[in-house]
């Protein structure tokens, strides 16, 4: 059978065309990604997050290429003095830090960057700390964040998906989990993390001992979310027809449910993260989290508070900057991430 009026159907189609009716099928990804580029903070925050995961992960390349220095090295001026609370220079001539070369200390020539802000009381090159800070406090952060994600949703999808015993029981462990003063735990955990001989060496002194111990402290909350989504989703019509089409409850959970409540564990994630490395902070800020020589942003916060009070403004200011920038910006692409995977937000067409 033909078209009556073949023309007319073509205008139509035209017309359509260009008033923006007749497009191409828009896939979820378009929507996600369209509405995360209209969170202006959202984008910023995402650059400035890759930038300081490249800088903090290429800082031994960044070391070995001599731009910075070692950061637990003392820095020495020509007549072998500490350096000791050097506000921030624009050069770095003159300053040098101590090598053993054949069983003798020689004075090598420090790194151009070496007082850009500043150094320490104890002689060490602000700007290398920092820059090292940030790998133990991202490492807290996206360790716990791993660890939460994946107990979260672990625990969380098997009290929803099965109602009765095993939902009570999880649950209840759940809640007990919860019930656990986080900081106060952290810190006695923390005080005797140490003294664990079995553990490996950089469970008991790097920052991977602090983020399990918070990871482990942490999803509970996670697992509330994720059973709620569970309970929902659950009854929905596209389950039931999987369920009536034979599909186990394997197949159930990781291709009809677990995808639909992906929202909700992306952005509670994302908030951990942040949460992890402010309470690590917290803990170095105490005493009771990284132990030194590693240098983590809440440590230097510390020392430098302590610092500043005498003047010596610079370590505080901008170890505690990087800090506050790092935190805002993960919760700020948190906040863009619950926008754009929310389903009842829409576009608007230009």
């Amino acid at each position: 059978m033909t078209d009556p009026d073949p023309g007319i159907s073509r205008h139509a189609v035209d017309l359509a065309e260009a008033e923006g009716l007749s497009i191409e099928p828009v896939t979820q990804w378009d929507l996600f990604s369209k509405r995360l580029r209209r969170h202006k903070f959202a984008m910023i925050s995402t650059f400035f997050l890759i930038f300081l995961v490249t800088v903090v992960l290429a800082a031994p390349a960044m070391q070995n290429a001599g731009w910075i220095d070692d950061p637990t090295k003392n820095l020495f001026d020509d007549n072998e003095r500490i350096m000791r609370n050097i506000p921030p220079r624009a050069s770095s001539e003159n300053v040098f830090y101590k090598k053993v070369i054949d069983g003798r200390e020689v004075l090598l020539e420090a790194s151009p960057t070496a007082l850009i802000m500043g150094t320490d009381t104890l002689g060490r090159s602000v700007f290398t700390r920092v820059i090292y800070g940030g790998r133990a406090s991202l490492i807290v952060g996206l360790v716990a964040g791993f660890l939460v994600a994946s107990l979260g949703t672990i625990v969380g999808s098997l009290a929803g998906f099965y109602p009765g015993g095993v939902d009570q029981s999880l649950m209840r462990f759940t809640d007990l989990v919860l019930g656990l003063p986080l900081l106060p735990v952290a810190i006695v955990v923390g005080r005797i993390l140490p003294e664990i001989e079995f553990l490996p060496a950089f469970i008991r002194q790097g920052p991977f001992g602090i983020a399990m111990l918070l990871g482990l402290l942490s999803w509970g909350g996670l697992a509330r979310i994720v059973r709620a989504e569970f309970l929902s989703l659950r009854e929905k019509e596209f389950v039931e027809a999987a369920r009536a089409a034979g599909a186990g409850d394997s197949r159930i959970v990781f291709r009809h449910i677990l995808p639909n409540a992906m929202s909700p564990i992306i952005v509670q994630t994302t908030l951990v993260v942040g949460a992890a490395i402010v309470i690590e902070a917290a803990l170095s800020f105490l005493g009771f989290g990284v132990k030194p020589p590693t240098p983590t942003w809440g440590a230097m916060v510390s020392q430098g508070g302590r610092q500043a009070v005498r003047g010596f403004w610079w370590e505080m200011v901008f170890s505690g900057t990087a800090l506050v920038s790092t935190v805002l910006a993960i919760n700020f692409l948190g906040d863009g991430l619950r926008d754009a995977l929310d389903p009842t937000q829409t576009i608007e067409r230009k």
